[in-house]
């Protein structure tokens, strides 16, 4: 079964030995929408990615290309992103509110024990590079 990816079309902005830096425009979802100008929600941002170079290919500033991702290592990067950031604000929470802290010092207990999950990612983002590696097609 062949593995399902995300893309998205991108543009060089640096050449290195190694590595390509390239810019992409991420787009909400409803960017594509026909009536985005009239509710002026749509959003776009954007991004740039470093991705390795593929050997044997020769690449030019500005040049287009797709970049892709496989799509269980978007779920990974939501689930470190957003899940597992609010369970542990939730179970913080009402282990305080349990212990019969007030709403306020909950809260802010609360906030302040996402600091630590937040320092561990940025000092295992190397290794977090490894795992999420993008690729141009």
């Amino acid at each position: 079964m062949a593995e399902e990816t995300i893309s998205h079309e991108g543009v060089i902005t640096k050449i290195s030995d190694t590595d390509l830096e390239i810019k992409i425009i991420a787009q909400s979802a409803c960017a594509a929408c026909h009536a985005k100008s009239a509710c002026g929600m749509g959003e776009q941002a954007e991004k740039i990615l470093t991705v390795p170079r593929p050997k044997g290919q020769e690449y030019h500033l500005l040049q287009k290309v797709n970049v892709i991702m496989a799509i269980n290592q978007g779920n990974k990067a939501a689930v470190l992103a957003y899940l597992i950031p609010i369970v542990l604000l939730l179970a913080v929470l009402f282990v305080c509110l349990g212990l019969g802290l007030g709403e306020g010092w909950s809260a802010l207990i609360s906030i302040v024990a996402l600091v630590p999950y937040y320092t561990i990612l940025y000092f295992q983002r190397d290794k977090l590079k490894r795992r999420f590696e993008y690729r141009i097609e």
